[in-house]
């Protein structure tokens, strides 16, 4: 089975959590780092938990990135995405629902990923497409 690792702002982590039925599927596993990022990504604790979320993100082949307007301001979610595409996974950059506009984080930006509004449907077919991009590739 897929795995995606989905990367989001700690502020959001209660919307995204509520979101969550909606984004299962029997297809994919999701996995994401369910602690508080609040601290600074540079202190002196944050290396374990940086280690911790590597080693979830590895176990993926495909990273979401589920942005709001507050999501460029995490260095945490740069730290994910800056780790998946060094890992050769693919980032879908979609947009919580009733995010309207927002700044995207940095690699969205300078990778100038797609960024699609928010629509589970979509994302689920969108996931479902990199899965068979990532199995072709694997042959």
């Amino acid at each position: 089975m897929k795995r995606v690792y989905l990367s989001f702002a700690d502020v959001d982590a209660p919307k995204v959590k509520r979101l969550l039925p909606l984004l299962e599927s029997p297809e994919y596993e999701l996995d994401f780092y369910d602690g508080p990022l609040d601290m600074d990504i540079d202190a002196q604790g944050a290396e374990a938990v940086k280690q911790l979320i590597g080693e979830k993100i590895v176990k993926c082949g495909i990273t979401v990135c589920l942005i709001s307007e507050n999501t460029y301001k995490s260095k945490w979610v740069d730290s994910q995405l800056q780790k998946s595409r060094n890992k050769g996974n693919r980032v879908i950059a979609m947009a919580l629902k009733g995010t309207e506009d927002a700044v995207l984080p940095v690699v969205v930006r300078e990778k100038n990923l797609a960024f699609y509004p928010w629509d589970p449907a979509r994302l689920k077919q969108l996931i479902a497409e990199e899965t068979n991009i990532l199995f072709n590739n694997a042959l």
